[in-house]
């Protein structure tokens, strides 16, 4: 397993890196990663980013806005965030294994005196308090598993930036994200900063695991750079369009996570639809909208158009009654 470290800690440029590792470097070799942001929102793949940011307080605080290629929800970066990143072959099919790339990540922790605990569909946490999100892109036989560690974060902005669904809130029984997050620095058997944490991290990495180092060469930066120009740097990638539709649905599916769904209906029948969501699918979900325009909007209509149609691909974790219930009722 190969280990790279970003040169910097602009968020355009990290997402732009990770792509790169994921689709250009060799596919023979496994790739760990350690990077940090400098203020950012980082949304996934599915979600309707103004839904999930709090506009003013973002654009005031300067704090950039960056969609990355995975779904689930979105998290807040800042200098006292570290991320980590796996990059390897996977054998699981179609379905997230978060525990295999979470596990080494809790060893490292425990090694400075921190227990955490995997919890949920993707995170981990301290005493019932989340310090790290997670998420997984898969593609080709390949996975990307990426995750945060709140160690020394500005909860206080996490609130604000972050404008968390009232269903959320609900579902959690608490009023807030800073009720329910926590830094790992408290923890942490002596009081050591975010650098030096990050540098017993990797010093751990390297010997439980036996990485090599890998030195990113002019001609990679140079086309991590152009991604980050052409891509993650761009307003239509991050933001686009927001959706302008006459029915909206939304619902929380435990095991799923947060789906909406935008409807334009005429006449009965489905002309139009868009999904958003915290959502983790491997497939599109263009390509189902697609599957359902001038289906009537009902519900045996519908089982009928989507009779075998593998809607777990589009939304993990979900079944097809439970889908046709959110686009009916």
């Amino acid at each position: 397993m190969y280990y790279i470290e970003s040169p910097g800690n602009d968020p355009y440029f990290n997402l732009a890196l990770e792509q790169y590792v994921f689709d250009c470097l060799d596919r023979s070799n496994q790739y760990f990663m350690l990077w940090q942001n400098d203020n950012a929102v980082i949304v996934g793949k599915h979600q309707n980013t103004i839904g999930e940011i709090n506009t003013a307080y973002v654009a005031e605080r300067n704090i950039r806005v960056v969609r990355r290629l995975s779904g689930g929800g979105a998290v807040y970066h800042d200098m006292g965030n570290i991320n980590f990143t796996f990059i390897a072959d996977y054998a699981g099919g179609d379905s997230f294994d978060f525990a295999t790339f979470c596990k080494p990540v809790l060893k490292a922790l425990a090694s400075v005196g921190v227990r955490g605990e995997i919890s949920g569909r993707n995170d981990m946490t301290i005493d019932g308090k989340k310090f790290s999100g997670n998420s997984q892109y898969m593609k080709q036989g390949r996975v990307m598993h990426h995750g945060t560690i709140l160690y020394d974060s500005d909860l206080q902005v996490i609130g604000k930036a972050l404008a968390v669904s009232r269903d959320k809130v609900e579902s959690k029984g608490l009023k807030s994200v800073q009720s329910r997050v926590t830094n790992v620095r408290p923890y942490v058997a002596e009081d050591i900063g975010t650098k030096e944490f990050l540098e017993r991290l990797r010093g751990f990495m390297f010997e439980e695991y036996g990485l090599r180092p890998y030195e990113l060469t002019p001609s990679d930066l140079a086309t991590v750079r152009r991604l980050q120009t052409e891509v993650y740097a761009q307003w239509s990638w991050n933001y686009g369009a927001s959706p302008r539709y006459q029915i909206q649905k939304e619902r929380r599916i435990e095991g799923c996570g947060k789906l909406e769904v935008y409807l334009d209906v005429e006449k009965g029948y489905i002309r139009k639809c868009k999904f958003y969501g915290d959502y983790f699918g491997n497939r599109e979900s263009d390509e189902l909208a697609a599957l359902l325009q001038d289906c009537p909007a009902e519900a045996d209509a519908l089982r009928e158009r989507l009779e075998g149609v593998p809607i777990g691909e589009f939304f993990n974790a979900l079944d097809l009654e439970t889908f046709i219930s959110v686009l009916v009722r």
